[in-house]
């Protein structure tokens, strides 16, 4: 006897093609009731609720390492984002840096330009220089330019820019200049006003935005807005460069003097480049005053006579 066939008493129920006929026909029973009938509704919702935390919790690893991904993939992003924030941070630096040299080099290239194209009194010339050192003394108003002996520089040479005068030559060294404001305390240039011609000397104040005209009187026709040039009379300062604006003018019955305010035409600690005139031609000597007790006495002697 087979031993397949010896353990069939064993098996018990219908066999596998029975159960399977029997299953598809229940299966299509079902979804025929359900369809016509919607029975299982109930059922399907509560088998849901049921199986919804399996769902879950099968599909947490995947979600988890969804999450992680992300997370370095933020943290990567964010570190790529600082980086490049950073290079265009250092960038626009740079960049803004580059544009402020490019506008200093315009401005002076157009102060050069001004400067070169300058006229000039006839018999005067002119030679560029730059500024290379400052007082360090706020109380002085000096700077120190790029020529000296060896360019031929003197004391008492006028250094001017391209709105007007700036000072005057007060020390030659060998390769450098010392030049002394106009505004420093006290330094007297001699002007004439614009407008009507009346001559005064304009002193410095120790402040670089401002000078004064002193000693002149009360009723002396001045305005505010006048233009003081170099009136030319002493032979230092061509005549006709602009020196001052007279920016405020004070008048009191109770003093004999006007007090007068002006503000320099020049940019006496602007500019980086002037321009040192040479000196003017020599005026004949001032001829020699006599004592005043020589007068005296040849006014008593002459009455003696009459």
């Amino acid at each position: 006897m087979d031993s397949t066939q010896s353990f069939r008493f064993f098996n018990r129920g219908p066999s596998p093609v029975v159960r399977l006929v029997f299953f598809s026909a229940l299966s299509l029973l079902l979804m025929f009731v359900d369809a016509r009938f919607r029975y299982l509704e109930s059922a399907r919702s509560v088998v849901s609720v049921l199986i919804t935390p399996i769902q879950r919790l099968t599909a947490m690893p995947a979600y988890l390492l969804d999450q992680i991904g992300d997370i370095f993939i933020t943290q990567q992003a964010q570190r790529d984002l600082k980086s490049t924030n950073n290079q265009l941070q250092i960038q626009h630096q740079q960049d803004a840096a580059k544009l402020l040299q490019l506008q200093s080099s315009q401005l002076e290239n157009q102060q050069l330009r001004t400067l070169s194209s300058l006229p000039l009194s006839p018999g005067y010339t002119a030679q560029l220089v730059e500024v290379v050192y400052a007082e360090r003394d706020v109380f002085k108003r000096r700077v120190l330019i790029s020529k000296g002996a060896n360019a031929k520089m003197e004391m008492g040479q006028v250094v001017m820019d391209d709105k007007g005068i700036v000072g005057q030559i007060t020390r030659v060294y060998p390769w450098l200049s010392e030049v002394t404001l106009i505004t420093e305390k006290d330094r007297a240039v001699p002007v004439q006003v614009l407008r009507n011609g009346l001559r005064s000397i304009v002193f410095g104040a120790g402040d670089t935005s401002q000078l004064a005209l002193r000693f002149m009187p009360e009723s002396a026709d001045i305005q505010v807005g006048d233009v003081l040039v170099t009136s030319g009379i002493d032979g230092v300062y061509p005549q006709g460069i602009p020196v001052a604006k007279v920016a405020k003018v004070e008048r009191d019955p109770s003093y004999p003097f006007a007090r007068i305010f002006c503000l320099p035409t020049a940019g006496v600690d602007q500019h980086r480049h002037l321009l040192v005139l040479a000196k003017p031609p020599k005026l004949p000597e001032r001829p020699a005053e006599e004592p005043v007790t020589g007068e005296v006495d040849k006014r008593a002697k002459g009455r003696r006579r009459n």
